[in-house]
């Protein structure tokens, strides 16, 4: 069986990756793709579900679980703790499963220094007003908590160099499409190759 790839998706808040990567689960791929759930401290939100968006625990539990080396990477944001489990990852990478992990830059070095074949990728929005726009059109937020994730946005988005690929999502088909290409390109590399077609290139080496 062949193994997965761990694939890692950062983007400001309001740049639209948690819409790619929903539309990239719903629609028919060549590949076993699935999201990883992270563990956060933060408040569920209207909509969201435990065990679906994200395992919500206290503090004190995700305390037991960086003491106990659960975390694969983890981070603190706007207070809140956010975390990426270990063996869970490390299952479905075995099984076989492309792992997309939406995590910001932070968890991205993290990952980059413990798993260095993983990729990453980078969204940006097309410009500062239309990521403005976006966060206003949630409705959960006040403009002073907008006013700090437009701060972040930026702080953020000077780390876009630190990734393998870079997208920017301006037209939501133009960039499911990126997404999806960039799965192919990797799957298409010479390492995954080999070691899927090891029987068949070792039949036609044969002399």
């Amino acid at each position: 069986m062949s193994q997965g790839i761990l694939f890692i998706v950062s983007a400001p808040s309001g740049t639209g990756k948690s819409s790619l990567i929903q539309e990239l689960l719903n629609s028919k791929n060549s590949y076993d793709i699935q999201v990883s759930i992270s563990h956060t401290t933060r408040i569920i939100r209207p909509g969201e579900l435990n065990g679906k968006h994200y395992y919500f625990i206290s503090k004190q539990e995700f305390q037991i679980m960086i003491q106990k080396e659960s975390f694969l990477e983890y981070a603190k944001v706007f207070s809140h703790y956010y975390g990426t489990s270990r063996e869970s990852i490390e299952k479905m990478l075995c099984s076989g499963i492309d792992v997309f992990l939406d995590i910001d830059w932070q968890g991205a070095k993290q990952i980059k220094n413990k798993i260095p074949e993983s990729k990453s990728i980078f969204l940006l929005p097309p410009s500062k007003d239309v990521l403005y726009n976006r966060l206003k059109k949630r409705g959960q937020d006040s403009e002073i908590v907008i006013a700090n994730r437009m701060a972040k946005a930026v702080d953020e988005m000077q780390h876009y160099l630190d990734y393998d690929y870079l997208i920017i999502n301006d037209d939501f088909k133009t960039a499911i499409n990126d997404l999806k290409t960039i799965i192919t390109a990797e799957h298409l590399c010479l390492l995954p190759q080999k070691n899927k077609y090891r029987v068949l290139i070792s039949n036609l080496l044969k002399r």
